[in-house]
C-alpha cells in the first residue's frame, strides 16, 4: 500500500460536474493498492499520516500533525500509484489492486484514519474519473510505502 501525502491549503475532487469533496488547510492522500495488502497496512499508513508532522508550529518548524492543526483530510483512490514504467512508455498497472481487493481496504482506510485522527475525512469517488484539485502548501510532499517501512 502506498500513500501520497500531500499537505493542502485546499483541495477538492469533482466527479462528472458536480464537486463531491472539499476541503480547506490539512492532508490530501492519495492511496494506492496493491492486491498483497493487507489490514495491517492499513494500520500502518493510518497511524503514520495522522501522526505525520508536517505542519508548522510557531516558531515556524514543521512540528505539528494535521490533528494537532484541527485540519481536514481528503482520501482519493489512485492505482496509477503502482504504475510499471520499466518497459516501454506505456505504463503497465498490473499490480494495482481489482476492485474485489481495493474497495474494501480503500474503504477500511477511510475508517481507520479517522479513528486514528479523530476527524472525518472527505473521500473522493472509487474508481471514477475524478478532476482534483488543490493548492500545496509549501509545497509539502511525503511518500510512504507500507512494504518499505523505514526505521
Amino acid at each position: 500500500m502506498r500513500v501520497v501525502i500531500q499537505r493542502v491549503k485546499q483541495s477538492s475532487v469533482t466527479v462528472n460536474g458536480e464537486k463531491v469533496a472539499s476541503i480547506e488547510k490539512g492532508l490530501m492522500i492519495l492511496l494506492g493498492i496493491e492486491p498483497a495488502d493487507t489490514s495491517a497496512d492499513v494500520d500502518y499508513l493510518c497511524g503514520k499520516a495522522a501522526r505525520l508532522r508536517i505542519f508548522d508550529d510557531e516558531n515556524g518548524v514543521m512540528n505539528k500533525s494535521v490533528c494537532d492543526v484541527g485540519g481536514e483530510l481528503l482520501v482519493v483512490s489512485q492505482f496509477t500509484l503502482f504504475a510499471q514504467t520499466s518497459r516501454g512508455n506505456r505504463p503497465s498497472y498490473i499490480r494495482a489492486a481489482r476492485p474485489e481487493i481495493a474497495i474494501p481496504l480503500y474503504e477500511e482506510f477511510v475508517q481507520k484514519i479517522e479513528s486514528a485522527s479523530g476527524i472525518t475525512p472527505q473521500t473522493g469517488q472509487f474508481g471514477a474519473m475524478m478532476d482534483v484539485e488543490l493548492i500545496n502548501d509549501g509545497p509539502v510532499t511525503i511518500i510512504i510505502d507500507s512494504k518499505m517501512k523505514e526505521f
